[in-house]
This record gives structure tokens, C-alpha cells and sequence, in this order.
């Protein structure tokens, strides 16, 4: 079985927040690194967990599986869910998956926590 190409680090934001910083590609073989990052962001006072996309290599289908079961998990938290540094490309996919709908999409870091 092949092994997921991510890395992904939780840092503390600004104003309550957690921040997700993903280096690689997502793909049905991050699963456990995801939904890791997610529990360790995923805490009582965390108000809006940022998704930081700088530094994504590669996202297929099934990484966009995995976000909408990662969005799911957030909404039933109360956690609002934000994304920064998706290349014109993957704005595209958020916009026809709908995605960008319940995910807000910045421009950068700063942004993405100041509308939450």
C-alpha cells in the first residue's frame, strides 16, 4: 500500500485559531495524517482551524474526499473551517466541488483569520 507524500504541522494562530500547514499531496493515502492534524487542531477553544495550502504539491479526488470528511468533523465541533494559498487551479476544484461554499478561501494567513 503506498504511503502518504504529506507532511502537515498544527501551530497556534492568532484570535483562537489553529493552523494546518500541508507540504505534499493529498490523496485517499493521507487519511491518517489529515484526520491527525485535525484532532491535534480540533480542541474547545479553537474557533477556526486554517488550512494553509502554500505548500500543496498535488490533490486528487480522493483528498478532496477526505476535506469534506475533515468539514464535516468541523462543522459538527462548531469549528469554522478556512483555506489560503490554493493555486488558481485548485480554487477552480473548490469552486465546481462547491467547496469554497463552506470553506472560506483567502488570500493568505492573516485574512483567513480575520474574517473568522
Amino acid at each position: 500500500m503506498p504511503q502518504a507524500q504529506v507532511a502537515m504541522t498544527v501551530r497556534d494562530g492568532a484570535n483562537g485559531s489553529k493552523v494546518i500547514d500541508i507540504d505534499g499531496e493529498i490523496t485517499a493515502f493521507c487519511e491518517g495524517v489529515l484526520m491527525d492534524a485535525y484532532s491535534q487542531a480540533d480542541k474547545p477553544e479553537t474557533k477556526v482551524i486554517v488550512l494553509n495550502f502554500d505548500q500543496l504539491g498535488y490533490m486528487n479526488s480522493g483528498g478532496i474526499g477526505l476535506l469534506v470528511t475533515m468539514l464535516i468533523r468541523a462543522q459538527r465541533n462548531n469549528h469554522r473551517l478556512a483555506a489560503y494559498g490554493l493555486s488558481d487551479h485548485y480554487r477552480q476544484i473548490f469552486s465546481l466541488t462547491r467547496l469554497d461554499e463552506a470553506i472560506g478561501i483567502f488570500e493568505d494567513e492573516a485574512s483567513a483569520i480575520a474574517a473568522a
